[in-house]
């Protein structure tokens, strides 16, 4: 493997690097990484409290809506808390975030957090949430990717295809798109390009491509990876020089791995983010089991009481990034489950969660009885928002030609509202399918807790 040496500040300096700016930090941030991961996780949270102290004081003074929540309940901050103060706080919940809208943005930022910039996304629930960032939020976001890719033994001069939802017209098949991944290879002389490719293609024209690009890395949702997988093995293709298989977005299950090593003679490794926290947990790169990445966020998983789970036991995901001060999300219920797992054999101190429930997506089954995922972008999801006041939604296909749109809106749609929607719902999923509406006040999870905002009941194809 090649060795990694950053580009320096210095002229004349090339090794050892010194590097400058946004790679200096994430290089500092990797450094404590290297010692924080093996630290006693009694330990980890002592420091976490420390870290959640600082920025619970500094919603109390800044942030209106916690100055009330945190009256509410006799809590008031001055730089530190304990477990037992950080579990009288309430639970956040979307409808709290949608409610709450600018309350909740900080008043008054402390010096050196950079520009705060905002974010749209559904989330796994339906309920469109805008989020606000700072620079220094993004840094741990960067810093956790870097921290992934060493993890994984990422070469970063090596070619990485991506195939993931994207906008419509964005990177097409037969050609696709290209440009850099990972956050530090534009400071790595030689470092490898990404290549991009939209996902609505079909599986024989993305490995097609895939031949073609003769990538050492793939990023795709797990669905589509199966496609892919299934394909290969069904029509004897091989990608000679894949090494690893990057899945996104929905839950990694055992067959999807054996697929991948069956077809292409390589593992997968998974992550577990959210748009509007950053990262959660990512995989250990010894074993299958998640590590939080507690450096940067808390994470709790408690019970239908309440009560913290323990290993074995399953509970909501509830998330609190430690370093956003822009926008506090304290103990926010991202709506999802995950399950406990033991202490990691491999010897990190951050804790493990064993298995990550219910965030599959569902496939679009086309007339063809093609199947491909659904192209959902934050942008799409802005652009269908805007026609009408939903404020929840989700997509039922219930034939191969009909989709449900079920709705929970402020008030009754006009028909010029609902013919835009249909416009809309045609050009993202089926051009010409019938489009039927569904009015509720409030859209249910399924059995597992888990809310999607797609969902194929199409059987003829199974």
């Amino acid at each position: 493997m090649p060795i990694f040496v950053p580009k320096s500040s210095f002229e004349g300096n090339v090794w050892p690097s010194l590097p400058g700016g946004w790679v200096r930090l994430l290089m500092a941030l990797q450094y404590q990484f290297e010692q924080s991961q093996w630290l006693p996780e009694k330990d980890i949270r002592s420091l976490q409290l420390r870290q959640l102290g600082r920025l619970l004081t500094h919603a109390y003074q800044t942030v209106p809506f916690y100055r009330e929540r945190l009256d509410g309940v006799g809590l008031h901050p001055k730089g530190r808390i304990t477990d037992r103060q950080w579990a009288k706080l309430p639970i956040l919940y979307r409808k709290d975030i949608q409610q709450a809208g600018a309350a909740l943005h900080s008043k008054k930022m402390p010096p050196g957090h950079g520009k705060v910039s905002g974010i749209f996304t559904s989330g796994s629930t339906g309920k469109p949430v805008h989020v606000m960032r700072s620079k220094l939020a993004m840094l741990f976001f960067d810093a956790f990717t870097m921290r992934n890719q060493n993890w994984q033994g990422f070469d970063l001069t090596g070619k990485m295809a991506v195939i993931r939802s994207s906008k419509k017209g964005d990177a097409p098949y037969p050609g696709g798109g290209a440009g850099r991944w990972g956050v530090i290879t534009g400071s790595v002389p030689g470092a490898g390009k990404a290549v991009t490719l939209n996902i609505t293609c079909a599986a024989q024209q993305q490995m097609d491509w895939l031949g073609r690009q003769d990538p050492q890395y793939i990023l795709s949702f797990p669905s589509n990876i199966k496609e892919l997988a299934e394909y290969s093995l069904k029509n004897n293709i091989r990608l000679p020089n894949l090494r690893k298989v990057q899945a996104i977005s929905e839950v990694v299950t055992p067959p999807v791995r054996e697929l991948c090593r069956e077809a292409w003679g390589v593992e997968v490794c998974d992550i577990y983010s959210s748009r509007e926290v950053g990262y959660i947990a990512l995989q250990c790169p010894d074993h299958e089991c998640y590590h939080v990445q507690s450096e940067g966020t808390m994470v709790e998983i408690l019970d239908d009481q309440g009560n913290a789970c323990s290993p074995g036991q399953t509970g909501r995901v509830i998330v609190t990034p430690m370093h956003n001060f822009a926008m506090p999300l304290l103990r926010y219920d991202i709506g999802d489950y995950a399950e406990v797992g033991e202490a990691c054999p491999c010897g990190r101190g951050l804790p493990a969660l064993k298995r990550i429930i219910g965030r599959e997506q569902n496939l679009l089954v086309l007339p063809s009885g093609e199947k491909r995922a659904t192209l959902l972008s934050s942008d799409s999801i802005k652009s269908f928002l805007k026609i009408a006041p939903i404020r929840q939604f989700q997509f039922v296909q219930k034939g191969v030609k009909t989709i449900e749109v079920r709705l929970a809106v402020e008030r009754g749609l006009t028909v010029k509202e609902e013919n835009r929607l249909r416009e809309w719902v045609r050009e993202k999923f089926i051009p010409s399918c019938a489009v039927n509406f569904a009015y509720c006040g409030e859209i249910a999870k399924d059995a597992s807790g888990k809310f999607h905002d797609f969902i194929c009941e199409v059987t003829e194809f199974t």
